[in-house]
């Protein structure tokens, strides 16, 4: 069970780091026009889409993947938490 748990942690990590490259590219004019660009799109925006319907934006800025982030910490958390329990 703890090798399960240390899984999802790491695929959270990874997916965490995805996440924040993918929002780094919308600084730069035309980088989530690439391969690589719309293949974080593909695995990416399915995740930050309910954020964005319920968070409106500030302004200019998407605070939504700030929450995603918050979300996935929790997850990761809570993954720790269980594998305290056993």
């Amino acid at each position: 069970m703890h090798m399960v748990i240390y899984l999802l942690q790491q695929l959270i990590s990874i997916y965490s780091w995805a996440l924040i490259i993918y929002i780094l590219m919308s600084w730069f004019p035309n980088a989530r026009d690439t391969f690589i660009g719309r293949f974080l799109a593909r695995i990416c925006e399915p995740y930050l889409e309910p954020f964005r319907k319920i968070i409106p934006p500030l302004g200019m800025i998407d605070i939504s993947p700030i929450v995603a982030f918050l979300v996935l910490n929790f997850a990761s958390r809570g993954l720790y938490g269980i594998a305290g329990w056993l």
